[in-house]
């Protein structure tokens, strides 16, 4: 009789990052209600140690892969508590993520999304900022955590190299610049509102809507 595989799948870097990551959260999400949604939500690992810090939070993992929606499935049900919900299939770079049809609320609290643009064609990153742009509540916010660039220089020679590879391994991967990501914030709406060092030359980058743009939809929604 064969024993069932455990789906679970284990991300060595999880447990280098996750403490990090999760200050940052608690800094900007901590104390806040609504939906987060998390794209490219990996093993699931993150999805349940940051759903499990911020539990006035409903937590909502998406990725595009079946063999990650199962490892983020079989830890929600392993490990995870009642505001961690069903991961479910989501390709950022599509034109309507059809967020409601799955239960979330038609303004987001917050996007987060972790190690996702720099190994993805750069169509992902321009379809996570449009859908930032249209998902958002007034003071929602969008949040990536990976390595960037800065005004088109690397921040560390082993970045450089980490770029190389990826770029050879596939030629619409590589690390983004922040000046770029910058400009689609801009054409949706969103500003940076942080860069946050983090360890191993990495960074998280808050995006927040625009003031005017915050300012206009409270008066619309008066």
């Amino acid at each position: 009789m064969s024993v069932p595989t455990d789906p679970r799948r284990d991300a060595p870097a999880f447990h280098r990052n996750v403490a990090p990551i999760r200050e940052v959260l608690l800094e900007f999400l901590g104390g806040r209600g609504g939906d987060v949604l998390e794209i490219g939500a990996g093993t699931g690992q993150h999805a349940v140690a940051f759903s499990a810090a911020l539990p006035e939070l409903r937590w909502w993992p998406t990725d595009a892969g079946a063999t990650q929606l199962d490892s983020i499935d079989a830890w929600r049900l392993h490990d995870g508590g009642s505001n961690l919900q069903a991961p479910f299939t989501l390709d950022a770079a599509a034109s309507d993520w059809h967020l409601q049809s799955h239960g979330l609320a038609a303004e987001l609290t917050a996007i987060i999304s972790l190690n996702v643009v720099h190994i993805s064609p750069w169509r992902v990153s321009e379809g996570l900022f449009a859908g930032a742009g249209r998902s958002l509540a007034a003071d929602g916010l969008l949040i990536l955590y990976g390595p960037f660039s800065r005004d088109g220089a690397h921040t560390a020679a082993s970045n450089a190299a980490f770029d190389a590879d990826l770029r050879r391994r596939d030629p619409d991967w590589g690390i983004r610049d922040t000046a770029d990501l910058q400009a689609l914030a801009s054409a949706h709406g969103l500003e940076l509102n942080r860069i946050e060092p983090m360890p191993a030359n990495n960074f998280t980058l808050v995006f927040a809507r625009k003031q005017e743009n915050s300012d206009r939809d409270a008066v619309q929604r008066r």
